[in-house]
């Protein structure tokens, strides 16, 4: 590494690879890890000394080596140090062939007879790298027509569409292991056995004493009829206990203890009570709520009722 990098270029390397490595084993959050944790700091500050404390007894070692040897050895040492590495030589030829140049020497074979003022022109070719450049702009030219304008390839927007597609099935895909982040806007009626079991017995914990086990209400509404204080159907039921009832006089708020995936099951247990006939129903409190697409009929209201308020998932009906 020495033979290839000089001492000004080995160090910032070597402590910029030793302070990554740190960053990426240490959980510092948003923050970086020598600013969230000082020991870090210290202690990377003291690699860097150390670093520089290592290039300067090597390159005093080097020159205590160096001053031991004889005239010869001295020489060839040099010659040693002095010679290019394979690779570096590798990419010199290498970029000098790409600009397609005469070396000044031979500027005598691609010199124009004509001058003008004194000023000689000479016949160079093109660079070989814009030569090749060119060549391949045409090659990319003549694929991207005959892919879009002849045989109707996927434009950018048809490549964007398929990748929204594809980010929603993944995202939805996500959803179903990660249940917690739903929310009141999100939520749907959860019909599975074990999550209407897990909400029954979220229910039997923290809202029978309030509800009954029947849902026949007692210090809180009854839960059986169509009546709801603050709106009926899952994703009212969800906010409802998420956020908890009226100020003052409602129930509480149920986030501080039930994570989203709980409140859903504890919601939709809670519709399950709907049609049922409880022990010692309470009365029925707040305004009718109805589901769309219910008909007056089964709601019990004439067709031609004009001063009823009817609560719905999505309006206000008078």
């Amino acid at each position: 590494m020495r033979q290839y990098f000089p001492s000004w270029l080995r160090v910032p390397l070597v402590f910029f690879a030793i302070a990554a490595l740190a960053e990426y084993v240490i959980d510092s959050g948003d923050k970086p890890a020598f600013i969230e944790h000082p020991m870090v700091g210290l202690f990377l500050l003291l690699v860097l000394l150390i670093l520089i404390a290592i290039e300067g007894i090597v390159g005093a070692m080097d020159n205590v080596l160096y001053q031991s040897l004889d005239e010869e050895a001295k020489a060839r040492y040099v010659a040693q140090k002095n010679k290019t590495p394979k690779f570096i030589k590798w990419i010199q030829d290498t970029y000098k062939k790409s600009l397609g140049s005469k070396p000044i020497e031979e500027e005598h074979e691609i010199i124009l007879d004509h001058n003008y003022d004194g000023i000689k022109e000479l016949d160079n070719s093109l660079p070989p790298w814009w030569l090749y450049s060119f060549y391949a702009s045409i090659i990319f030219a003549a694929v991207y027509l005959l892919k879009y304008h002849v045989f109707n390839g996927d434009s950018q927007y048809d490549e964007l569409e398929q990748e929204y597609a594809e980010a929603k099935i993944a995202i939805e895909e996500y959803k179903k292991t990660a249940k917690d982040l739903v929310d009141f806007t999100t939520v749907e009626v959860l019909t599975d056995v074990s999550d209407l079991k897990a909400g029954e017995a979220i229910f039997t914990t923290n809202c029978v004493a309030c509800h009954k086990a029947d849902g026949g209400g007692g210090i809180g509404p009854n839960l059986t009829d169509e009546y709801w204080i603050l709106g009926g159907g899952i994703k009212n039921v969800f906010k409802t206990v998420s956020e908890g009832g009226r100020d003052g006089k409602g129930m509480i708020a149920w986030k501080q203890n039930l994570k989203p995936s709980e409140i859903a099951q504890v919601a939709s247990y809670v519709l399950t009570f709907q049609g049922t006939t409880p022990a010692e129903p309470k009365e029925a409190e707040g305004d009718l709520w109805v589901t769309e697409n219910t008909t007056p009929e089964e709601t019990g209201t004439p067709e031609n009722a004009t001063e009823a308020t009817v609560e719905t998932d999505s309006t206000t009906v008078n």
